[in-house]
């Protein structure tokens, strides 16, 4: 897998960079793929809830395995998923005898064994809790206090978090963000650094990828009218003259939103 930057034969190359391998091409596992139905970005009652969405290609939603159950599992190999800025990996499971999908973490090649439980191994890829790892390891796929297997942080491409305290009632993890977080002991989290830490580097080139992925254009508040948005309006080029906002003249940067 390598970046590759392309020559500028056309405008719309002069700065594309994109991520070449073969996983794109490679057919999904059927067992583990659905249809996927496109919202718009419409709720049930078909209100626009997310703007700038629509469009795109035709995806298939690949089904990642639930963590409690599999034990010993061998990898088969690394897939690409429309879906998610990492790469899947597709692995049997020695004892059930069945594929399936988990995330797969930066390093992890064909042929790794990886398991899940309390008895596991400290080793790339292999899930366990976080009582059972030393101070200092990278961490993904992090489950959170009202669902201990179910991953939950740290999923993105090339993120991860840091073991950074250990004790009996509660263990801290410092997540990309920065931010220190309280979890529970028992708390499942696989060792490793999601994959495709390259996604950051891609620079789509044109505005015709970006709807091939179904992001619909975005006109700037400072270009249309007062009647239009709040950063509407003034003679000539304005910068809007007040801090962000959406249309609705909610604070677009710097609110916090996140509840108790």
């Amino acid at each position: 897998m390598a970046l590759k930057q392309f020559k500028p034969t056309t405008p719309s190359n002069r700065h594309t960079i994109l991520k070449v391998d073969g996983t794109a091409k490679i057919i999904p596992l059927k067992s583990n793929v659905k249809g996927l139905n496109k919202s718009g970005g419409r709720n049930h009652k078909g209100k626009i809830t997310v703007r700038h969405k629509g469009g795109g290609h035709k995806r298939t939603y690949r089904n990642l395995v639930n963590r409690s159950n599999f034990r010993l599992s061998i990898v088969e190999r690394l897939e690409y998923d429309p879906n998610r800025s990492a790469k899947i990996a597709r692995v049997f499971s020695l004892k059930s005898k069945e594929h399936f999908y988990i995330i797969a973490p930066e390093k992890l090649e064909r042929g790794f064994l990886v398991e899940k439980g309390e008895n596991s191994k400290y080793n790339l890829g292999n899930t366990l809790p976080l009582k059972d790892m030393p101070l200092g390891t990278f961490i993904h796929c992090i489950g959170t206090n009202s669902r201990f297997d179910k991953p939950t942080l740290q999923r993105a491409a090339g993120t991860f978090a840091q073991l950074v305290q250990k004790g009996s009632d509660f263990c801290v993890i410092r997540l990309s963000s920065g931010e220190n977080k309280k979890v529970l002991p028992r708390t499942l989290a696989t060792i490793g650094v999601v994959s495709n830490s390259d996604h950051q580097q891609i620079n789509l080139g044109k505005a015709g990828r970006k709807r091939w992925k179904g992001v619909r254009p975005s006109v700037r508040g400072v270009a249309m009218n007062p009647i239009d948005h709040p950063h509407g309006g003034g003679e000539g080029k304005s910068s809007g003259g007040r801090p962000s906002v959406t249309p609705w003249s909610k604070p677009a940067h710097g609110k916090k939103t996140r509840k108790k």
